[in-house]
């Protein structure tokens, strides 16, 4: 079993093996480690399960044996040990906005949206030093490959893609960037838009923000489905 965010800091580790009878379903699962790690119970009904990398939505199914299940809190909007295809380990750096810039333009597109997301150096009043971001990798990558995918699908035409940097990011720096392309420019911007609105929602990346009074805290803001 895989914890993220708010979950791992209840269970104590990234990586858990639980034993189950044959035929377990999920809510067997959740009741076993409920009675294991009671700091579980208030936040389940903001956790998502995800099997095998896909988002459980009955709880009552039976567990396969060898499944690989995690523990979702709600996303932040964003540590991984490697850079995987669109998550990169560190900051996203001028060449990387450079990259994903040139992957979405073309002569046939008038228009052009780069976003670039900064750590800020406040937040709710409380200054921040850094951020650092966890993510459940593989499944994130997927999540990333759909959005991009069902919005270039939407506006035909329209060139999509995204990076976002894992790992502690300093104020100041980058976290994600995000191009779009499109013959229009309000396309452009319009999708741009409702990319990060999705990443922010959709995909499983979590961040700890460090304060300068030496504490830290999980951002998280919006269930996983």
């Amino acid at each position: 079993m895989l914890s993220f965010a708010t979950a791992l800091d209840a269970v104590g580790s990234a990586e858990t093996e639980v034993e189950l009878p044959d035929g377990s379903t999920i809510d067997d699962l959740i009741a076993r480690l409920t009675a294991a790690y009671p700091d579980l119970a208030p936040l389940w009904p903001r956790l998502a399960v995800a099997v095998d990398g896909e988002v459980a939505g009955d709880r009552g199914a039976p567990l396969d044996d060898g499944a690989e299940v995690a523990l979702l809190p709600p996303v932040s909007g964003g540590s991984c040990s490697a850079a995987t295809g669109r998550l990169r380990d560190g900051a996203v750096d001028a060449a990387t906005v450079e990259t994903v810039r040139t992957a979405v333009e073309d002569a046939g597109k008038g228009a052009v949206v780069v976003f670039v997301g900064n750590v800020r150096n406040s937040f709710g009043g409380r200054p921040v030093e850094r951020i650092t971001y966890s993510a459940y990798p593989a499944m994130a990558e997927r999540r990333l490959e759909r959005i991009v995918r069902e919005l270039e699908a939407a506006e035909p035409g329209t060139r999509v893609e995204v990076v976002h940097g894992l790992g502690t990011i300093e104020v100041g720096d980058a976290s994600v960037v995000i191009a779009t392309a499109s013959a229009h420019r309000r396309q452009a911007y319009d999708t741009n838009r409702l990319a990060l609105e999705r990443l922010k929602v959709e995909v499983p990346i979590w961040k700890r923000e460090h304060y300068r009074d030496g504490k830290s805290a999980w951002r998280e803001e919006e269930p996983l489905e």
